[in-house]
């Protein structure tokens, strides 16, 4: 099953529930990793359940983290996994939109009542080969239905991110909602401010790294929720674009078109294409054409606003902000020195950034790919590739010596650095601290 990291991973779970059966207590895979088996698919991890009790599966398993023993939930880990094996349970009240108040040790079918969508409430017994569905999950997921299990309205209300979770995996997986699951999701819109900006941030990049994204940002649009935490991205809608060169529509249609030309892309690439042409509104403007001047710098600006918002990493929102900063600097590149096209070559994410001009150009009516095949020709030519010189100044180097925080701005001044360098203008460490002293004196 998949490569041999993700069969270890198989082997080790089957390891697990064996040593929970052979304790006497009954055990299974359980929600996700039982969908991607039906569907023949690898599972990304492997949840298990069983009737053990959190300390019993303490005394039994080796090595384990306690990460949510009052929701029987334990954390294990062997060859290097981690598994996350819980005690079958029923849940009470949800009074904060996220966790139960409190839980009970129960059996299958009580646990399986609790769970959010019927594709995620099943069961299943690895040695035996053998399903157990309570909730009709098996069915749902061959008429490729995304049903709630029980009444959609208090699903939603218990754990308030299920409102992005039921349009990941309605998109992700090619579903359609049951009836009524659409009017539950846009009637309780309002209750994901709720949500942590970890979760929103999380299930997001679910969304936007899966199959059916640009779907789901419409989705998302119609219920009412995208305008709650992504206003930007709904700020696109009606923002007009000249037509001699987009017959496709306004910037938000070109960024879901942009999404849907990606295959199997990194979270920051996801990241980048979605809120590449975020600067839009901001910069709108007509003269002899609708123009957008200045709408990379501005949009990577504004994405650092969002990213910071959502809680990303120093890095993530360095490596998108660069992204979006830059997506507009090909036009001009054949006509670069061959020293300035290296420097873009030797860029970490450069290969990130040609991808971020070919979603661009097939989100675009008429399609254009004859820049971008040249590029992606021209960055295999070996005359263009000079070799890359070793760094001057680290990114710490700069933080301390000129009292410059983490961010995008040390990536800029790190660029600046290595462009000097490949031109030859610098070539030791005191010439690149000097050279990095004019260029914030120049940018004051």
């Amino acid at each position: 099953m998949g490569n041999s990291y993700n069969w270890s991973m198989e082997a080790t779970a089957l390891e697990i529930v064996k040593d929970l059966k052979d304790k006497g207590f009954e055990t299974y895979f359980a929600g996700g990793t039982v969908r991607d088996i039906l569907l023949q698919q690898t599972p990304k991890d492997y949840d298990i359940v069983t009737s053990a009790k959190p300390e019993e599966i303490e005394d039994i398993l080796e090595h384990t983290i306690p990460i949510g023993k009052k929701f029987g939930v334990i954390l294990a880990v062997r060859n290097g996994h981690n598994f996350e094996v819980a005690t079958f349970r029923s849940d009470a009240a949800y009074s904060d939109g996220r966790r139960p108040d409190a839980v009970y040790f129960t059996d299958p079918k009580e646990d399986a009542l609790r769970r959010d969508f019927t594709i995620n409430g099943m069961f299943y017994d690895p040695f035996e080969k053998k399903v157990l569905d309570f909730v009709g999950g098996k069915q749902d997921l061959e008429d490729k239905i995304l049903r709630f299990i029980g009444d959609p309205h208090e699903r939603i209300v218990e754990d308030n991110l299920r409102l992005l979770r039921a349009v990941r995996f309605k998109n992700s997986l090619g579903l359609e909602y049951a009836l009524g699951v659409p009017e539950a999701i846009k009637n309780n819109a309002k209750l994901i401010t709720n949500v942590s900006a970890e979760r929103i941030h999380d299930e997001l990049t679910k969304i936007l790294v899966s199959s059916g994204r640009g779907q789901a940002i419409r989705e998302m649009s119609e219920a009412g929720i995208l305008q709650i935490i992504l206003p930007e991205v709904e700020a696109l809608k009606g923002v007009k674009q000249p037509e001699l060169y987009h017959h496709e529509g306004d910037v938000f249609e070109h960024t879901l078109m942009a999404l849907d030309t990606l295959g199997n892309p990194s979270k920051e690439l996801a990241w980048a294409v979605l809120l590449h042409d975020i600067g839009k509104p901001e910069t709108y403007s007509v003269s002899d054409r609708i123009r957008f001047n200045s709408h990379a710098s501005v949009g990577a600006d504004i994405a650092v606003k969002i990213g910071k918002r959502l809680n990303f990493s120093n890095e993530m929102i360095s490596n998108i902000h660069w992204l979006i900063a830059h997506h507009m600097m090909f036009g001009g590149f054949e006509k670069m020195k061959k020293t300035r096209q290296a420097h873009w070559f030797h860029q970490p994410l450069f290969d990130e950034l040609l991808e971020l001009l070919r979603a661009d150009a097939l989100g675009t009516k008429p399609k254009d790919l004859g820049l971008y095949n040249k590029l992606k020709k021209l960055s295999t030519e070996k005359e263009v590739l000079l070799p890359k010189p070793e760094p001057l100044l680290t990114g710490k180097e700069i933080m301390d010596k000129f009292g410059i925080q983490e961010g995008p701005k040390v990536g800029e001044i790190l660029d600046q650095v290595h462009h000097a360098q490949m031109e030859e203008k610098i070539k030791t460490k005191e010439e690149a601290i000097e050279f990095v002293k004019n260029y914030l004196g120049n940018k004051l």
